[in-house]
């Protein structure tokens, strides 16, 4: 019999494994344990190859996922977003179609940041906080100011079709993501030095990690960002994830 304890340290070995980009290693030694790897090491190989890219092995460790939790929606996402990054619609259709039939719903996300005891909570293309005007000036002084320390906004993470909306709005829906929004509240709203929390329901996108990480070295401020799957303290333009989450 294997108990808990033994899954999760195989859990560990596949996630440093794919942390390090050894994905093959990582699937022979799932295929070599004694157990079920499970949901979460599934989903460690399968976050393991967004961050690397590998397409073939994320199909299948987002299916054996499936087989394990049929109604949680993180392995349909997961693999709707590989695609969209690919720019294969046509899989990202048939992921949303199935989730569909099957009654999964991605829970919406937001984020939410605390100041003076009060809690503030932003969704992607607020406009409802009495703020929201001077958050976004905020957010488009800030954006020339990274691009010319090098930021290069990444659409990807728009995740919308490059025939549905051009290269412009889709720069201008990374910018209104629920992060950015509570952080650069977060920033507007204490006092310079003073270091930030914002809480996030889901996993943080892409775009939002390397722009918080410029955000941080512009502002000089250490940032942290708490998703479903770790603290990001980002400070001096690094994160203390190393850039794998």
């Amino acid at each position: 019999m294997f108990g808990f304890e033994q899954k999760e340290h195989y859990s560990c070995m596949i996630d440093l494994l794919g942390r390090a980009g050894k994905l093959t290693d990582a699937e022979r030694l799932i295929e070599a344990m004694p157990l079920n790897p499970g949901s979460i090491g599934w989903g460690s190989l399968l976050r393991a190859c967004r961050t690397h890219g590998n397409m073939d092995l994320a199909v299948k460790a987002a299916n054996q996922f499936l087989q394990l939790e049929p109604s949680n929606a993180v392995p349909y996402v997961m693999l709707a977003n590989i695609y969209a990054a690919s720019g294969k619609w046509e899989e990202v259709a048939t992921i949303r179609r199935l989730m569909r039939d099957r009654g999964v719903q991605k829970k919406p996300g937001f984020s939410w940041i605390e100041v003076k005891k009060q809690m503030h909570v932003f969704v992607a293309e607020d406009g409802s906080h009495p703020m929201i005007k001077e958050i976004h000036n905020y957010l488009e002084e800030m954006s020339r100011k990274m691009k010319q320390a090098g930021y290069v906004p990444d659409v990807r993470w728009a995740l919308v079709k490059d025939d549905e909306i051009g290269h412009g709005e889709k720069e201008k829906r990374l910018v209104h993501h629920s992060e950015k929004l509570a952080v650069a509240f977060g920033l507007l709203s204490t006092s310079y030095g003073e270091p930030i929390l914002v809480m996030k329901n889901l996993r943080i996108c892409g775009d939002c990690h390397n722009a918080i990480k410029f955000i941080s070295a512009i502002a000089g401020r250490e940032i942290t960002v708490r998703d479903t799957y770790r603290f990001h303290c980002f400070k001096d333009g690094r994160c203390s994830c190393g850039d794998y989450w």
